[in-house]
Parts: structure tokens; sequence; C-alpha cells
């Protein structure tokens, strides 16, 4: 694996087969389950957007530096990776169409790839994306 920035999306859920929990345990997963906590789920995801840290920090420096976009992107870098749900998309949609204006053409493509994540997100909720930084 080469060193750079990809962001994988939620591509399915699997929830464990009823025959592979134990019968004691049951109860516990339908419960957790009910009340909104995910044991004995799978998510699945599949990369959509590679780069390398050079173009990522010239995406992160495209950004306003006066909203809460670049915060959020700039998570990456500093903890190693983000989440970017339906919570972040009303931030981040602006902030990447005014960093689209006038970005290099890799730049821009990535932006672009972007920013269809985050429609795709927008259309169906229960999508997300993962960001991690590979070393």
């Amino acid at each position: 694996m080469t060193a750079g920035i990809v962001f994988y999306q939620l591509n399915a859920k699997f929830l464990e087969r009823a025959e592979d929990v134990p019968e004691a345990s049951q109860q516990v997963v339908y419960y957790s389950l009910a009340i909104g906590h995910h044991v004995g789920v799978f998510d699945c995801f599949k990369p959509v957007l590679r780069c390398s840290n050079a173009l990522y920090d010239g995406i992160l420096a495209s950004l306003p530096s006066d909203g809460e976009a670049r915060r959020k992107m700039a998570g990456l870098l500093r903890f190693g990776e983000i989440t970017v749900d339906r919570s972040h998309t009303a931030m981040l949609r602006p902030a990447v169409a005014q960093a689209r204006i006038g970005a290099e053409p890799e730049a821009a493509a990535w932006l672009d790839g972007f920013d269809a994540s985050l429609a795709a997100i927008e259309q169906e909720p229960v999508i997300y994306l993962m960001g991690r930084r590979l070393s």
C-alpha cells in the first residue's frame, strides 16, 4: 500500500446471522440493534477517491479558511482518519464548490469526485465516507 490519502464509501452492511450468534447472546444483539447500536453489523467499504499527500494538502489549502469545512478535512491529517456523513454535507459542498473555482485539473477532478460522493450521501443518508491517511 502506498502513502497518500484514500476515501472509502460504505457500500454494504451485513448483519451477523442469528445462527452464528450464541443463543445466550442473541438478546443482547437484538437489544443493541433496537437502541441504535451496531453490535453484529459489519460495514463494508470500497475505495472511491485516492490522492497523494501533496495533492490533499493543496486541496485543503484551497478550502475557505474561515469555515468548518477546512477544519473537518484537516482532521484527517491530525487524527489519521475522518468520517464524513449526512451531518457534514451542507457544510462541505459549498466549500468544495468554492475550492473548485480555478483549481488545477487534478485537484478539480478530485473535488468533483468528492462532491459526487457527498451528493450520494444526501440521496441515501445511510452512506458515509471514511477518509484515511496511508503511510
